[in-house]
């Protein structure tokens, strides 16, 4: 049968227009979706920049569920659960990203690292430190061995911690040696406890090699010494201390008082105090003034006179409520009563205060309980701040 040419002639318009149909129905399509997306994307951060946090969700949410290739909505998603605390959602999201197929090199390690920030958010220490050991050789890898330091330090692992610091130091991003002689010190505290004091002093003195100007293993170690019986030891690194770390001296101020006493060096640490007292006033030297004054057979000037000058310099609620203990009122029955309210008023005053944070506490620390900072509690009083 011969083939006949008509028909191709009459099918290929055809062929071509059904074409032509699809491409502008697929294009039609397309143009819907791609308008319908930005549009969900935009709006969610319309809501974003107006805090409205729940409503932005929603809108991402929206936006993933027309386009879920998109990587970057993903992660906004993400990192809006993590804000909110919503820290098992974050993980969900980026866990998917993670195991898409199609994902690049780059938006892996950042999902990687956007995991390892849920993870270790939500408290989730165990996780957090392997999702961080797997960015090692990343573009994230320093801020993966910060948090990996914040997260041996917050879970005490002070030998992990020392490696990640040695790790930060060698690869130049700062010194680290406060902080390490921080570690050092921490491990002495945990052999003090366990009563190996000859392990404490030998890591205490590690401590004070790895960072001469810092004043806790000084301080810690004296401690140790005037516990084990060397008080004349323990006075010569108070000294110590005291000519490197000028602004410790109230830390140090009560102790370095009753080992003078001690050793029967009362005169000269008397003299060394009342001289840094003029240059900085501080309640806890004054406490060690008239601790040392008071050793002495005159005793002259009196507690009483030290806290009078210094509410001359001073308004200080603490000094009047030192003072007039001591004083006769003229109506001396309601002295009791009197002087146990000064007392209440004053206990906030007596308290410390992280400069980074604000957590107050009773007793000064050398890592902030609330927020983790080293050295952020002032040597002085709240009522001196």
């Amino acid at each position: 049968m011969d083939f006949d040419l008509s028909w191709i002639l009459l099918g290929l318009p055809l062929a071509f227009g059904l074409g032509w149909l699809a491409s502008r129905l697929d294009l039609r399509q397309l143009r819907i979706e791609n308008h319908q997306a930005p549009r969900a994307y935009f709006k969610g951060l319309n809501f974003l920049l107006n805090e409205q946090q729940d409503q932005a969700i929603d809108a991402f949410i929206e936006a993933v569920q027309n386009d879920p290739d998109t990587s970057e909505l993903h992660f906004a998603l993400g990192n809006l659960f993590r804000r909110r605390g919503e820290y098992e959602r974050a993980v969900r999201v980026h866990e998917h990203l993670l195991s898409r197929g199609d994902l690049n090199l780059a938006d892996r390690q950042r999902a990687q690292h956007a995991l390892a920030l849920d993870y270790l958010k939500a408290g989730l220490l165990d996780r957090s430190e392997a999702a961080l050991l797997k960015l090692e050789g990343t573009p994230f890898e320093e801020q993966a061995r910060l948090a990996l330091l914040a997260n041996y330090e917050r879970s005490r692992d002070w030998p992990q911690a020392a490696r990640i610091a040695h790790k930060l130091a060698n690869a130049g991003q700062g010194s680290f040696d406060a902080r390490l002689a921080h570690h050092l010190c921490e491990q002495a505290v945990s052999c003090v406890s366990a009563r190996d004091l000859d392990g404490a002093a030998s890591l205490l003195e590690t401590a004070i090699r790895t960072a001469p100007q810092a004043p806790r293993a000084r301080l810690e170690l004296a401690a140790l010494l005037k516990m084990r019986g060397k008080p004349e030891q323990a006075y010569e690194l108070l000294n110590q201390a005291f000519e490197l770390s000028a602004a410790a001296i109230p830390l140090m101020a009560a102790r370095l008082a009753e080992l003078a006493i001690a050793c029967a060096k009362v005169k000269p640490t008397l003299e060394r105090l009342k001289q840094h007292y003029e240059h900085a006033r501080s309640l806890d030297v004054l406490d060690a003034i008239v601790t040392l004054q008071a050793s002495l057979s005159d005793g002259v000037p009196t507690a009483r006179d030290w806290y009078a000058r210094h509410l001359e310099h001073e308004p200080s609620l603490v000094a009047a409520a030192k003072w007039i203990a001591g004083e006769k009122l003229e109506h001396e029955q309601f002295h009791p009563q009197v002087q146990r309210a000064l007392d209440h008023a004053v206990k906030p005053l007596i308290h410390y205060r992280c400069a980074a944070c604000g957590f107050t506490a009773s007793q000064h620390f050398w890592q902030c309980p609330g927020c983790q900072t080293w050295d952020s509690y002032p040597a002085k009083r709240v009522e001196e701040l």
